[in-house]
């Protein structure tokens, strides 16, 4: 399956805080917000790390103080609840897919029949695992943070030689929250040119809609959000998700920005010749006897456009009259001598 021209993801990470009932709630509430699709993780802390390997020192993070398996085991989805997690999606008009963190996750997301693998920015160094997914002959996107051109060179390649044909690039920038200031997007018409054959799009970790929005303004096409019911109800990725009228407006506003977008027009629209009529032209402001010539102070550029343009105005000033023309009226070429 192909992606859309526009696609908009609701990511919904660990938000479902161990409650299978909030993870239908946010899946029903994306749905509600018209997204074309949730995005789970596929993974447990024991497929993801170790226990007592690290524990977070930065005291700037979200995280800071966490032992890494700990926090993970706090964030997982559970692998029992996928399948119903999937079927909910489906029944509510939405695609459901997911990103695997490992070879085993894939394996049993194919049980699923997972329509797109999801390569998360932290594992996009990751070979086996983009070989792995490649091999599924889905769709794949991945994220390009904490990664540079020569990562991203080299990771399009393993899953273009492993099978891969539909990859979409998301611009990334892992820091949680994001920035508008280190959002660089920039990048993605840059990231469109070095991967011509590769959809180019944006996960966006900032606050608010106006990154997402400006991505779009500059080629991409896919925008992923994470996602809950409420901030306030707390969860590993809660201070940095959107909540459902927020996403809603999002998908609303990317819409409108997608349409808007276009095609190259010089011209005068069909949608604006009723307009023209509005525009102005050179009228008779004093009545006017044949022989007489016309003058600044009996023409006038006035609304609307039923006279000669105004660009003839020079042109104009000095000729003489053919007719006796009354004030209100229209000049037009067959009144000149």
């Amino acid at each position: 399956m192909s992606l859309y021209p526009l696609f908009i993801i609701a990511e919904m990470s660990g938000n479902h805080n161990q409650s299978l009932d909030r993870a239908f709630a946010i899946v029903d509430a994306a749905a509600e917000a018209d997204v074309d699709a949730i995005k789970l993780q596929t993974y447990t802390a024991d497929t993801i790390t170790m226990k007592g390997v690290h524990t977070i020192t930065d005291k700037n993070s979200l995280w800071y103080g966490k032992e890494l398996h700990d926090l993970y085991k706090e964030a997982y989805t559970p692998w029992d609840w996928h399948k119903a997690i999937f079927e909910r999606a489906k029944a509510k008009g939405i695609i459901c897919f997911s990103s695997p963190f490992d070879e085993s996750a894939v394996d049993f997301l194919e049980t699923l029949n997972c329509p797109i693998y999801k390569i998360a920015s932290f594992e996009n160094t990751h070979h086996p695992l983009l070989k792995k997914v490649a091999k599924t002959g889905k769709p794949v996107i991945m994220s390009t943070g904490v990664a540079n051109l020569e990562d991203i060179l080299a990771s399009v390649a393993v899953l273009k030689k492993s099978g891969a044909t539909d990859i979409t690039l998301l611009k990334c920038t892992s820091t949680y929250p994001a920035t508008s200031e280190n959002s660089n997007l920039l990048t993605i018409p840059l990231l469109q040119q070095i991967f011509p054959d590769c959809k180019i799009g944006l996960s966006d970790h900032t606050m608010g809609i106006g990154v997402s929005i400006a991505s779009i303004a500059l080629g991409g096409c896919v925008i992923e959000k994470h996602f809950t019911l409420r901030r306030a109800d707390g969860g590993v990725d809660a201070t940095f998700s959107m909540e459902p009228q927020e996403m809603k407006q999002l998908v609303y506003e990317s819409k409108q920005a997608y349409l808007a977008l276009g095609s190259p027009q010089l011209t005068i629209q069909k949608a604006e010749e009723k307009s023209v009529l509005y525009k102005r032209s050179i009228y008779v402001s004093k009545d006017i006897k044949a022989g007489e010539m016309f003058t600044e102070d009996n023409l006038k550029i006035i609304r609307p456009a039923n006279g000669l343009e105004p660009k003839y105005w020079d042109f104009i000033i000095g000729k003489k009259s053919s007719v006796d023309l009354k004030k209100g009226q229209p000049l037009n070429f067959d009144t000149l001598l």
